[in-house]
């Protein structure tokens, strides 16, 4: 056997074992009290907040490396770890312990007419694969996540966020151990073989019940091409802001600049701003010249051209493209139905935005646009997890089956029906 069958044999042996331990934790979880969950959480927190210098340390290694790859600065922002992320993550997990437990939760109940009466209870998926990239904090909130819902996770990292995601992981499993709770129940895959990506997206003999990836286009792209089991996932975060006739200039500036460039390379930041051509001939002019002055580059169509000339010109390509840098496409419309078939036609059902003082047409704007969040009169970058109350997320899932939107605990979950009798028989 030559070296390279031999490490993929060894990944598939890892890997097999990383699955069984898996379904073994994820029926021991399925009965957990919140109690034990919500230790587990708290204790991992502590556990974070004492380790938070060796985490920190772990990152540098993480960052220097992708630095010395020629990673660009969107990159490594992601990556990056300093002690007021930690401090959040920390906050993020005891976050999650607060929410209510959706564990064994009727949804609905009632009574037949031969007296059977019928009940549909919330119950864990079982066993979640994420499959993620230079996002070290992920490790954190999709374990957490996970296990609020009862679910055993399986967790592959990038391997650019190796070191960190190690660091991290180490106290999750801290956190279950005081708990009492298998340590399996959060397994951190600890090889960087894409094969073991593989061995994932196939299912593990029956043992991964659903798969959210995380990361670009490519390994998205890959998930949803090759996996065997239900996946949740955004391809891209082609957002977009549209600024209507009737909008307050003030606010629009305000939520713009923060749309595009508070972290330009989230999937919740704003990739084309949409303008009505009705509104007042100055809006162009300051919206295009604020993205300017915060460093951002604007390309635009011919009449955004003429109201800075930094401004680039716009090809087709750059509208429907993800950026993920400080770039943004700028585009006159025609009032609120023309940004609409726009954001139809180049969207990705992310995440989009309408800033106006109309009712009417905000309410419109929400109404007529399929996208998995639309926000009126603010940022998209509040596509986020923790802002809509989740603690946290695993990701932003733009399907429509199961789950949609930021993925937190109640998404990863599913239900059964328990019926109980007194006898009943069916008729022949």
């Amino acid at each position: 056997m030559n070296r390279p069958e031999r490490i993929e044999n060894d990944t598939a042996a890892l890997m097999r074992g990383i699955g069984e331990a898996a379904k073994a934790a994820s029926r021991r979880l399925a009965i957990a009290t919140p109690e034990e969950k919500n230790n587990a959480l708290k204790a991992a927190a502590k556990a974070l907040r004492a380790a938070a210098p060796k985490i920190l340390e772990a990152n540098v290694k993480d960052v220097e490396a992708a630095k010395a790859a020629g990673r660009p600065a969107s990159f490594v922002d992601r990556l990056l770890l300093d002690e007021k992320r930690v401090a959040g993550i920390a906050k993020g997990l005891e976050e999650i312990a607060e929410l209510p437990d959706p564990i064994g939760t009727v949804l609905a109940e009632w009574t037949r007419p031969n007296g059977l009466k019928f009940q549909r209870v919330r119950v864990p998926l079982g066993t979640i694969g994420i499959i993620y990239e230079s996002r070290p904090n992920v490790t954190a909130d999709a374990g957490a996540l996970s296990l609020k819902a009862g679910n055993a996770s399986i967790l592959r990292g990038g391997s650019e966020s190796h070191h960190s995601s190690v660091a991290i992981h180490a106290c999750l499993v801290e956190g279950l151990r005081a708990a009492g709770l298998p340590e399996a129940a959060i397994q951190l895959v600890p090889t960087t073989d894409r094969e073991a990506v593989g061995a994932m997206l196939r299912g593990l003999d029956g043992a991964v019940d659903v798969i959210v990836p995380r990361g670009g286009k490519s390994l998205v792209q890959r998930v949803q091409e090759e996996a065997r089991v239900p996946v949740f996932a955004h391809l891209e975060g082609i957002c977009h802001t549209y600024v209507d006739k009737a909008a307050n200039i003030d606010m629009a500036l305000a939520i713009v600049v923060n749309a595009k460039m508070r972290r330009t390379g989230v999937c919740g930041a704003t990739e084309c701003l949409l303008i009505d051509k009705n509104a007042k001939s100055d809006f162009v002019t300051l919206l295009v010249q604020a993205l300017l002055d915060e460093g951002c580059e604007v390309r635009g169509d011919a009449f955004v051209q003429k109201a800075d000339p930094r401004v680039k010109a716009a090809t087709a390509e750059d509208y429907g493209k993800e950026f993920l840098e400080p770039i943004i496409a700028v585009k006159m419309v025609d009032g609120v139905d023309e940004a609409i078939d726009h954001i139809a036609r180049y969207g990705s059902q992310h995440t989009d935005a309408i800033i106006t003082d109309s009712t009417t047409t905000g309410e419109r704007f929400l109404d007529r646009v399929d996208s998995a969040i639309v926000l009126v009169n603010a940022s998209t970058q509040f596509a986020d997890g923790g802002e809509f109350g989740f603690g946290g997320e695993i990701g932003i899932a733009t399907g429509k089956m199961h789950a949609r939107g930021p993925v937190g605990v109640e998404q990863l979950t599913s239900f059964k029906y328990k019926v109980r009798g007194n006898g009943q028989i069916r008729p022949k």
